[in-house]
């Protein structure tokens, strides 16, 4: 037995009575690490001040570039390693993913410590989202193996952590920067050392903790429905297959617009509001509409996955793009603080219950077999979205800036266009239909992976 032999699928097999409901909170250990992206906005403003005082500055823009590089290598390297997940099995791709976004952050030390934006981008951005895209999508096949049920129930219960991941990163993140500035430390620097170490044993729990089901294991007394819908197939399709499918890329349009319409939300909700509501609603207040978007993210993840499980992932996305569209068309005419919150509330619950719903809906068109190399390829349409929206967002309020015009009049165009990109989404969605037989793998070309219990 070698030293990572234990990272082996055969070593992960759950043995006879082991409880399915520990799957995901291994699941949501690697995604409540990894959802730390989504608060690398709270290293911006110190890395700005910091590059002034120690060389070449760097401007705002050049550092935001960070996270969307992290988001694009998340997306390429879903697409790339997924299929290599799916023999290596979840436990060795947790621990590969682990490494990745630890070291990442170790290396941006260095950059940071070294003044050099490049290795920043290289630690943080390449070799971190390495890690990003294998934690995201390592768990999401184990998970509807375990849960034949309720997939979208368990994908959410998972997902949800990605979401939430800023409601640990961003405190984690500036407490540590206090605390080391009031010690003389390069605070940056001896932060994301912290985090790098801290997030790698909180993720080596969920690497611990995964299991796979036996070959043939069923839940107890669960009985496939002898009636179906049609969107729920029985059969399995190749991943390269998948790829040949009309499906496929409508699936690709679907997830791209409904996370191209909330990522650029997302990205400027907080001048966005104090724009909008100018006098009324300060800094502390939008950074607590942040937060307050951030738990509707998480949340959402949970209940629209669940919810599909109840009436379909089609049914599901069909109230995404019909319901965010005539919200994001009418929210310019609210003037109720309240309300506005509310309604971005809704939206961006939608956003989350996409990225949650989308496996399920995979699993439903195209079989378990390669479900997570399909959602890793199918993820690059997140890399796309995540520097469309927020293009798209800063290229408008960019016009109006050189314009003299007041940025509060920049938004309505904005959630116009959103609302506009939903509409093509609703038809696209519309158009799936159940995948043809001629893709359909069959049962001599299977391939299942034969395991032993230790």
């Amino acid at each position: 037995m070698g030293l990572f032999s234990f990272l082996d699928r055969e070593y992960s097999v759950a043995k006879p009575g082991y409880s399915r409901w520990l799957v995901p909170p291994a699941a949501l250990a690697i995604h409540l690490a990894i959802g730390q992206v989504y608060s690398f906005s709270v290293f911006v403003t110190p890395l700005s001040v910091f590059s002034q005082s120690s060389g070449v500055p760097w401007n705002l823009k050049e550092i935001g570039y960070i996270f969307s590089f992290a988001i694009a290598i998340l997306g390429i390297s879903a697409a790339l390693f997924g299929k290599w997940l799916e023999t290596a099995g979840p436990r060795k791709a947790m621990f590969v993913a682990a490494v990745c976004f630890g070291l990442g952050f170790i290396v941006a030390a260095f950059g940071v410590h070294w003044h050099s934006l490049a290795v920043i981008f290289v630690g943080y951005g390449l070799i971190g989202g390495v890690g990003l895209g294998l934690g995201y999508i390592s768990p999401v096949s184990t998970l509807i193996k375990w849960f034949p049920d309720r997939p979208g129930l368990s994908t959410g219960l998972a997902i949800m952590g990605f979401g939430g991941g800023a409601m640990i990163g961003a405190p984690l993140a500036n407490n540590l920067m206090a605390h080391f500035k009031t010690s003389g430390h390069n605070a940056i620097a001896m932060t994301f050392l912290c985090m790098g170490v801290l997030y790698f044993f909180f993720m080596m729990f969920g690497v611990f903790m995964i299991r796979v089901p036996a070959p043939g294991w069923k839940p107890e007394g669960f009985v496939p429905p002898v009636t179906q819908s049609a969107m729920i197939s029985k059969h399995n399709v190749d991943v390269n297959t998948a790829m040949r499918t009309p499906q496929f890329w409508l699936l690709w349009v679907v997830l791209c617009l409904n996370v191209t319409a909330g990522i650029g939300i997302l990205e400027s909700a907080s001048p966005m509001i104090q724009n909008v509501f100018s006098g009324r609603v300060l800094a502390v207040a939008a950074g607590g509409f942040v937060g307050l978007l951030s738990l509707f993210n998480m949340v959402g993840r949970f209940f629209w996955a669940s919810t599909s499980d109840l009436i379909g992932r089609k049914q599901t996305y069909m109230i995404f793009f019909a319901l965010g569209a005539v919200l994001y068309y009418t929210v310019p005419m609210m003037h109720s603080l309240p309300v506005f919150v509310l309604v971005f509330g809704v939206l961006i619950s939608m956003y989350g219950g996409g990225f949650a719903t989308i496996p399920a809906y995979l699993k439903d068109l195209f079989g378990g077999y390669n479900v997570s190399a399909i959602h890793g390829r199918l993820l690059t349409a997140w890399s796309t979205a995540g520097i469309v929206g927020p293009l798209i967002d800063n290229a408008i309020l960019d016009h109006y800036k050189e314009q003299h015009i007041p940025l509060a009049q920049a938004y309505p165009s904005i959630l116009h266009i959103m609302a506009g990109l939903l509409a093509v989404g609703f038809v696209a969605n519309l158009l799936v239909r159940p995948v043809s037989e001629r893709f359909w793998l069959k049962d001599e070309d299977l391939k299942p992976v034969e395991v032993a219990v230790h």
